[in-house]
């Protein structure tokens, strides 16, 4: 079975607790961990402006 895609108004927190993730996983561009209350959806939006 496909597992969903996540929704892009979970923030990075809720999501690094429902996948058991350490806090601090998600990290930005320069190596910093991500804010925990960051949308998801902001993360992608993020990603597509770089390619």
């Amino acid at each position: 079975m496909a597992e969903r895609k996540t929704r892009s108004d979970c923030t990075v927190g809720t999501f690094e607790k429902k996948n058991g993730l350490p806090p601090g996983t998600i990290r930005n561009k320069d190596g910093r961990d991500t804010r925990s209350d960051k949308l998801i959806g902001t993360i992608r939006r993020e990603a597509g402006k770089r390619k």
